[in-house]
């Protein structure tokens, strides 16, 4: 199997799903806290109907929250010897060099203005707005982009031409090892072993 780069994660995704697992866990406690108190009513515990859907509510509300929690890491980009691999929880993606017509760098508000954002989009871009990222343009896209869009975020995409906004931790690092990996050249080369000697006088006591 070809030996790949560094895994790095897609702040975009991981940014989204960070704003949404938490309020979903929150609102989840809060059903049960409500149902709690429609049973504790004197006849609560004989009229099921009345806190039993807030009960369903809270679980599914909490089991969608741990879902965001646990998916946010899974999001990644990772250089191999021919294609660069694109990973979501629900898309999988590789990227032939080939289809790669350039790779560009800007700062993430050149390329998503917050003035022709509305005031709520803003509130959620603005962490991201002076970070760096990578502009993947390509010869055309691997798969339809109707797809690519349903799946990801507007921040994935600059314009209607292809390419991917890719925006990680270490985008410096990411741009050297897709160089490296284009090139032919393994980035993270594993370590060379000292050899290790058999002969009779190595194992001897030294003074």
């Amino acid at each position: 199997m070809a030996r790949g780069g560094t895994k790095f994660s897609l702040i975009v995704y991981k940014h989204l799903l960070n704003r949404w697992w938490t309020p979903m866990i929150a609102m989840g406690l809060g059903m049960f806290g409500i149902a709690y108190g429609q049973y504790m009513e004197p006849l609560g515990p004989f009229l099921p109907m009345s806190w039993m859907p807030l009960v369903v509510i809270g679980v599914l509300a909490i089991m969608i929250g741990i879902f965001f929690l646990v998916i946010r890491q899974v999001a990644y980009v990772q250089a191999f010897p021919g294609y660069l691999k694109f990973v979501t929880p629900f898309l999988r993606l590789n990227i032939s060099y080939k289809r790669i017509h350039k790779i560009t760098t800007t700062e993430m508000k050149l390329l998503f203005p917050p003035k022709s954002m509305t005031s709520w989009m803003r509130d959620i871009f603005a962490p991201l707005a002076s970070q760096t990222a990578l502009i993947i343009e390509l010869k055309g896209y691997p798969i339809s982009p109707v797809i690519l869009r349903m799946f990801l975020s507007r921040f994935f995409f600059k314009d209607k031409t292809p390419h991917f906004v890719i925006l990680v931790k270490d985008w410096m690092k990411l741009s050297s090892e897709l160089d490296s990996m284009k090139s032919g050249i393994d980035p993270n080369p594993p370590r060379a072993r000292k050899p290790q000697s058999n002969s009779i006088l190595s194992r001897l006591p030294k003074k």
